[in-house]
This record gives structure tokens, C-alpha cells and sequence, in this order.
């Protein structure tokens, strides 16, 4: 008996071992960053006493450089599964208290193996990564692991959610594995994403840039659109994700769980009932209407501060989960412009991916004119919002705010692209262009051979404005199927998606059709 007390002993000290990762001074130097550790991560990620470590005792294999003698704790990743909010999900976590988290071979196969077991169990996953990069004594092995990583995040798209946490250096390669999942995290002052780092940027072109500048949570979530989420720390963004998790359904094959929030599902507002100014050009905030309108005033939003002038947003409408795609008027005007259509299209593709229904709040007065946004290419940036709604087959809504003109009311969710039900305030204005500039263009030659060319002009506007700028000739073609009470808004739609939540609709069978670029 005591041999085998004895062998139990050496297995616990031996995982005692690997639990202590680079050591007592790495771990200290990890958190006087202010970063937690990875062990401390993922206990935060999940539910108390659920996670469970795979390949603790994996090592890496490399002989070159004196690696033979270097010994890397769980070869500088931990991995395994747990519970979150009772609910199963993979995770990794790299370990930069371990040769500072570089990723060979053996560390990047841990990784593939919590992807395949989600992909087979039809579990999300979730990565934090803070690492040096690839290990270079590893040479091709490295960046073999790195190509298995991206391949399994292109399968698992649209499959399972895939979320990423950046917790510290991402660098070179290591970066387009979180591009490729479907969320980003980014911790302000502590995590860092480029392709090519201070160093080599000064040495290749001679621009002077720190690396909060080049590639920080700021910069990747006002600028580059990079990231979704800027955090105050790690316990922050872990809350955030699992706040995120709980609007979603496990995999593509479930729908999202139904929580009960307790909000009336008859609420009135009277609030919506004079949120739009009576003078058009007069912006106010649509994210009023937004908490006005979802259970208990609560939305998730992703992307708050990339391409303001639209707003996306996971809520929920009496405890089903919605995805809310609105116009911001107090931004741009709420104009559909380049990253704005990109930020939107991701997120209607990922809600049409996880059977999340879309509710689109529409007050837009066009795509943004310019030069600048014609030579950036807007023409094939806004045609993937007319590509993704139309191939979207969740229950889809619309509710027409205020504005809808030209080509922006087809893209914003309009019946001729397959919206499923469509609303408008009294306020709405649907037309192809604004009164004014709709006048001028009709009654150019009557305006400027009149005694009263001013004069004139109110009266044409005034007159196209009554004809058009209202949401009646859309209704009586049946393009609106009912002018609402603002206040009543959020009773219709949780009628309409409970009579839609049985929508079945299929595609043509093709291999994939070609998105706009």
C-alpha cells in the first residue's frame, strides 16, 4: 500500500510543481504589471471549483539552443474546461511567467486540442493570450503551430463562439488567430497587438511610435476597429466575457438561452413618444430608445467606440436575446460610411450565425458623401450590409425611427431585403433624399424663374416634404406593415418575435457565396 501512497504522492507534487508556473519571482513580476496570472484568469473566468486542466504534464520537445535543458511548466499554456453561469466552456490561458508564453510546438497542440474538443462538443471557446511570440529555437515547428491554430479557427467559425482575450504582448503572427474569432478584449496600458513592433517600424521607416500609440486597447478599439472591448484590467474584460457568453447559445445547432429578467413584456414608455425632435436636423441619442425599449434598460455593446455612428448591441426583448443594429444621429448623423457598414455587417453575420434575431432602429440620411470615402472603397464596404441582411435568415425587424433615405433605407434592414416584419414611427421620413435637397432638384427651373425664388423654394419643399417625408406611401405599398405609437414599440416587437421565433427559411445550396471585399 505504501507504494502506491508513494506514487500518489510524487503525481501531486508533480502537478504542485507545474502550478507554480515560472516560479514565485516570475509569478510577482506578472502581477506587478497589474496583470493576473493565467491560473488566476481562467479561475475567474469560471464558476468556482468547475475547471478542469488538460495536459498538465505536456513538454516541449525542442533539443536546439539548450532548449534540452529548459524547463517550461505546461509548456507555457494551461488548458481545460470548466463552467460558466452552470453552462460548459473550453479556455486557454498562455502562461508569460513561462518562457514568457512563446508558442513551439507541443504549446500550440494544447491549444488545438481544447479547439477540437469544443468543435466536438459543440462548447465555446475562449483564449487569453499574453505571449512573446513564437519560439524561435523551435524554427518551423512554431509556425506550424501557429497555421494549425488559424486553420481550426476558420473551421470552427460561425460553428461555436470563439472569444479572445488579449492580456499582454501579441505580436507578428500571434495576432490573426484572435482576428479570426469572432470577439476581441483588450486590457488598457497592459495589452498590445501588431503585426511589426516599435522597433522594426523606427528601423524600416523611421516613424518614432509607443507601443500603447501603435497597437494598445485604445487604439484598437477608436482606430483600427482591431478590438471590441477596452478594459480597465483583467478582471474586468473577464467579467465582460462572461456577461458576453451569457447571451449566447453553445453552438450554432442551439438558440440563445431564455432568461427570465422580469421585465413587463406590456411596458410602456412614454419617454419614446417625444425622444425625435421636431426639427430634423436636431440629433438625440439612439441608445435612449435602445434602453427604453429592452428588458431592465440593459444591452451589451460591443464596438462603443469604433465608427460611433452606429450602434450594435446584444439585449433581450422579454429574456430572448436580440442583436440591435441602430443608427446614431448624435454621430455623422448617423451616415452609413466605411467602418461603419464593416462593424455592422460582422455583427449581423455573427447573430445570423448563432440564431440571434435582429432588430434593426433606422435613422439614416444616406452613405457618407466624400472623395475620401469613394477612393476607400464605400461602394463595396456598404454592399456587404445590403449582402448580409439579405442572406440573414434570423427573424429579422425593423423599426424606421425618423430618416430613411436612398440607398441606406434598402440597406438598413428594409422589406425588399427580407426583413420579416417593419415598423415606423409617425416620425419617420422615407424617401429618397431629404425635402430640401429633393425640391431643389425637381424644381430647380421653377424656383429659379420665380419673382420669389426663396419663397418658392419653402413651398416646393414643403410640398415634397407632405407628399413623401412620412411613412404612409411606404405603408400603403405594404414596404411598412404598421405605423406605431413610439411608446407601444417594445410590446409589438416582443409580439413579432414570438410569432417568428418558429421561422424556418433555407438559402439555395451552394458551397459559399463571394462577400464584397
Amino acid at each position: 500500500m505504501s507504494g502506491v501512497s508513494d506514487k500518489i504522492q510524487e503525481l501531486l507534487e508533480k502537478k504542485a510543481r507545474m502550478r507554480e508556473m515560472g516560479g514565485a519571482k516570475a509569478v510577482e513580476k506578472q502581477q506587478e504589471k497589474g496583470k493576473l496570472t493565467a491560473r488566476q484568469r481562467l479561475d475567474h473566468l469560471f464558476d468556482e471549483g468547475t475547471f478542469r486542466e488538460i495536459d498538465i504534464f505536456v513538454k516541449h520537445r525542442c533539443v536546439n539552443f539548450g532548449m534540452d535543458e529548459a524547463d517550461i511548466p505546461s509548456d507555457g499554456v494551461i488548458t481545460g474546461h470548466g463552467r460558466v453561469a452552470g453552462r460548459p466552456v473550453f479556455a486557454f490561458a498562455q502562461d508569460f511567467t513561462a518562457r514568457a508564453g512563446t508558442l513551439g510546438e507541443m504549446h500550440a497542440r494544447k491549444i488545438c486540442k481544447v479547439m477540437d474538443l469544443a468543435m466536438k462538443s459543440g462548447t465555446p471557446v475562449v483564449g487569453f493570450n499574453d505571449s512573446g511570440g513564437a519560439r524561435i529555437q523551435e524554427g518551423v515547428d512554431a509556425l506550424c503551430g501557429y497555421g494549425e491554430i488559424f486553420y481550426r479557427n476558420s473551421i470552427a467559425s460561425g460553428v461555436i463562439p470563439q472569444i479572445s482575450a488579449i492580456m499582454g504582448p501579441t505580436a507578428g503572427g500571434a495576432v490573426y488567430s484572435p482576428a479570426m474569432t469572432d470577439w476581441v478584449f483588450m486590457v488598457k496600458k497592459t495589452s498590445h497587438m501588431f503585426i511589426t513592433g516599435p522597433q522594426v517600424i523606427k528601423s524600416v521607416t523611421g516613424e518614432e511610435i509607443t507601443f500603447e500609440d501603435l497597437g494598445g486597447a485604445t487604439t484598437h478599439n477608436e482606430k483600427s476597429g482591431v478590438a471590441h472591448f477596452s478594459c480597465e484590467s483583467d478582471a474586468d474584460a473577464i467579467e465582460r466575457i462572461r456577461s458576453m457568453l451569457s447571451f449566447l447559445p453553445a453552438n450554432n445547432m442551439e438558440d440563445p438561452p431564455v432568461v427570465d429578467t422580469g421585465d413587463d413584456p406590456e411596458r410602456r414608455d412614454e419617454r419614446l413618444d417625444g425622444i425625435v425632435p421636431e426639427d430634423p436636423n436636431r440629433a438625440y441619442d439612439v441608445k435612449d430608445i435602445i434602453s427604453w425599449i429592452v428588458d431592465n434598460g440593459e444591452f451589451f455593446e460591443p464596438h462603443e467606440h469604433y465608427a460611433k455612428n452606429i450602434v450594435v448591441a446584444l439585449a433581450r426583448l422579454n429574456g430572448r436575446t436580440v442583436g440591435i443594429i441602430a443608427n446614431q444621429p448624435k454621430f455623422l448623423a448617423g451616415c452609413l460610411d466605411i467602418d461603419a457598414s464593416d462593424k455592422a455587417t460582422r455583427f449581423i453575420r455573427f447573430c445570423d450565425a448563432f440564431n440571434i434575431p435582429l432588430l434593426t432602429l433606422a435613422d439614416v440620411p444616406g452613405y457618407m458623401p466624400g472623395s475620401d470615402q469613394e477612393w476607400g472603397g464605400i461602394i463595396r464596404h456598404g454592399a456587404k450590409l445590403l449582402w448580409c441582411y439579405s442572406e440573414a435568415t434570423v427573424p429579422k425587424l425593423l423599426v424606421i425611427l425618423r430618416k430613411d433615405y436612398g440607398g441606406a433605407y434598402i440597406a438598413m434592414s428594409s422589406k425588399h431585403l427580407g426583413a420579416d416584419m417593419a415598423f415606423a414611427w409617425p416620425t419617420a421620413e422615407i424617401a429618397v433624399m431629404g425635402a430640401e435637397g429633393a425640391a431643389n432638384i425637381i424644381h430647380r427651373k421653377t424656383i429659379d424663374n420665380s419673382d420669389d425664388p426663396e419663397a418658392t423654394r419653402r413651398e416646393k419643399v414643403e410640398e415634397y416634404r407632405d407628399l413623401f417625408s412620412n411613412p404612409y406611401v411606404a405603408a400603403n405599398r405594404g414596404y411598412i406593415d404598421d405605423v406605431i405609437v413610439p411608446s407601444e414599440t417594445r410590446s409589438r416587437l416582443i409580439e413579432a418575435l414570438e410569432v417568428l421565433c418558429t421561422k424556418r427559411q433555407s438559402l439555395p445550396p451552394k458551397k459559399h457565396g463571394n462577400i464584397p471585399a
